[in-house]
């Protein structure tokens, strides 16, 4: 030894214990540990077979909510599928399975259903052709019935009734006019083809009479005063010269100073009513 090493300050440095790295003794173990885990699970993991690692992926499995939806739905849809094939594989083997003759027995028996069904579809056509017919008939005859009851009503005073005529006004200041004269121009208009008469708002029908009621005149018991005012439904181009022809209704009563006025027109309305009267003893020989 030198005597520079025999120095105070290296004596110093001497008796101190060697110099550590840095962390220490405890870091290093801790670090050679988890290179020793590393290392173990590599080794295990490496051991593992394929089929080991897939079912360790697979479970516990970790599945979403849409992915289990998606899940059923696929499901469902397959079950479908398979149910309908099934269907249609029965049908097919049933028939594949037929011998020639069930399959001819099977076709013949198709062959008469369908003539059953479609004579029965030309059955069920001809019965709706047949009601419609009779509706039709049917149709026809009510509008007749009514047709022919407005007829009979209008004859028969019950409803009114409207068309061409003439108004005929018969003005008695003298008083001179008679019943016999008026039922002579009722006669007159009728054989001149009128069809619906009134007299002062009282109806003229085949039963009317008159009669003489002092100054005045009674139709059918109603009694009614001059002027005599006819309303006329028919043919004015007849019932007016029916009226005019010498020595008729209308010279008539001018010879008893009464004034007679004919008016033409295309729309009288005959609105006085008479009340239907069922006969006491004749009946409709049809029924």
């Amino acid at each position: 030894m030198s005597n520079h090493d025999e120095a105070p300050g290296n004596r110093l440095r001497k008796e101190l214990p060697e110099e550590m790295p840095a962390g220490g003794a405890g870091a290093a173990e801790a670090v050679d540990n988890a290179s020793e885990a590393a290392d173990g699970a590599k080794g295990q993991s490496s051991d593992l077979t394929g089929r080991q690692r897939l079912v360790k992926g697979l479970w516990p499995p970790r599945v979403s909510r849409a992915q289990l939806i998606v899940a059923v739905l696929l499901f469902g849809l397959g079950f479908g599928l398979a149910v309908q094939v099934a269907s249609n594989s029965e049908g097919d083997g049933a028939l594949r399975g037929a011998r020639q003759e069930d399959l001819v027995r099977i076709l013949d028996e198709l062959d008469d259903r369908t003539q059953r069904l479609e004579d029965e579809k030309q059955g069920l056509e001809k019965q709706r052709d047949e009601l419609e017919n009779s509706s039709n008939q049917a149709e026809e005859a009510r509008k007749q019935t009514v047709e022919k009851e407005r007829q009979l009503g209008i004859l028969a005073g019950t409803v009114a009734a409207q068309g061409p005529g003439i108004t005929m006004t018969i003005d008695d200041t003298k008083g001179t006019v008679e019943a016999d004269m008026l039922l002579d121009a009722i006669q007159e208009l009728r054989a001149a083809g009128a069809e619906a008469i009134q007299v002062n708002g009282v109806r003229v029908v085949a039963g009317t009479y008159l009669t003489d009621a002092g100054n005045s005149v009674s139709v059918d018991g109603n009694k009614i005063n001059a002027p005599y005012r006819f309303k006329v439904i028919g043919k004015s181009q007849d019932l007016e010269p029916a009226l005019n022809i010498p020595g008729g209704v209308v010279q008539t009563l001018e010879k008893e100073q009464a004034t007679v006025t004919i008016e033409r027109s295309d729309k009288i309305v005959v609105d006085a009513l008479r009340a239907a009267k069922r006969p006491d003893y004749a009946r409709s020989s049809s029924q």
